[in-house]
């Protein structure tokens, strides 16, 4: 059982991550792809693509290498998944590659409690920074093969979940937000649990909880294991069993709705953009991005909110909805 325990200061700095985790989706899709694809029937046509992505990269060393440590089941050590990785792939592999001693000798000495490491993961434990490099280099060129290439779908269907979360904190406040979690996480003030495999109590003190919406987390919440860390709590969030079939088909559908420039409009728009970073983004005039951000607004597809000196154009949930083939919750 994972039981994570309020304080009330702690109901006022609950925050939703503001977009997938690229670290947390790698390694969440290392446990996806290592599972036998019978088991989770909503990733299966997923798993064949990056099990094929591998092969062809030549990337079974370097899925591998990250297999010792990230098995298919037990304890990932928290260092792969640094905080700065909410700042994207690059930030996040910086901080994995720059992790501190103490943080690489705790976390291989955890992982080493439930099962036999190879030499290279003591070497690790021991800060060899050439292993470092070479566990950072495996997370890049992994996620590049199993998880980049579904980033878009990965992207909607968060916003969605971003979206639903928010319409219910703007209905009852947080704790209806908290309550809006089930079935996966269940509310009883002042504690959030979940069914997990072993016994984990957190405790908030003051610190707050990010939640963190994840396309590749599955059935059960996770969470950091060292008490000393950011409290996070990464869930799984819905999407439609066919979305990758659906792929193709959702964006041509949508460019025979809304033109192609304007598809790819909508879509680009999953991270909030002015006209000039829409306009540079897809080779357009700025006139032009203006004109198409204007109709999908009109459409109720698409908000823009002034911040400052310039005005941010942003998906509204039922663009998200749309891009994300139709899943509402």
């Amino acid at each position: 059982m994972l039981r994570i325990h309020f304080q009330d200061v702690d109901l006022s700095l609950v925050r939703v991550a503001k977009a997938p985790d690229p670290l947390w989706e790698t390694v969440l899709g290392l446990y996806r792809l290592s599972a036998d694809g019978t088991d989770i029937p909503v990733f299966a046509d997923w798993q064949r693509q990056a099990r094929a992505a591998v092969r062809e990269s030549g990337l079974h060393g370097a899925v591998g290498l990250l297999r010792q440590l990230v098995p298919k089941v037990g304890y990932c050590p928290d260092f792969l998944t640094p905080a700065e990785a909410r700042d994207g792939l690059h930030a996040g592999l910086e901080a994995v590659r720059h992790t501190p001693s103490h943080r690489l000798r705790t976390d291989i000495a955890h992982a080493a409690r439930d099962r036999e490491l190879p030499e290279w993961a003591h070497r690790l434990g021991a800060a060899d920074r050439d292993v470092l490099d070479d566990l950072t280099r495996a997370l890049r060129l992994v996620h590049g093969a199993i998880v980049q290439p579904v980033w878009e779908d990965v992207e909607a269907v968060v916003n969605v979940e971003r979206s639903m979360r928010g319409a219910a904190l703007l209905e009852g406040g947080v704790e209806a937000m908290l309550g809006s979690l089930r079935p996966v996480l269940r509310w009883d003030r002042p504690v959030l649990s979940a069914d997990y495999p072993l016994p984990l109590d957190i405790r908030l003190d003051g610190r707050g909880l990010l939640l963190i919406p994840s396309f590749f987390c599955w059935g059960k919440p996770v969470a950091l294991v060292d008490p000393a860390l950011p409290p996070v709590v990464v869930y799984p969030v819905e999407h439609p069993p066919t979305w990758l079939d659906g792929i193709a088909g959702r964006r041509t559908a949508l460019e025979a709705l809304l033109g192609r420039t304007r598809a790819a409009v909508l879509a680009a728009l999953i991270t909030a953009s002015t006209s000039t970073e829409l306009a540079t983004r897809l080779g357009i005039s700025i006139a032009s991005a203006s004109e198409h951000v204007g109709v999908l607004r009109n459409a109720g597809l698409v908000v823009s909110r002034r911040s400052g000196r310039v005005v941010l154009h942003m998906l509204t949930p039922l663009a998200g909805a749309v891009l994300a083939g139709g899943q509402t919750g």
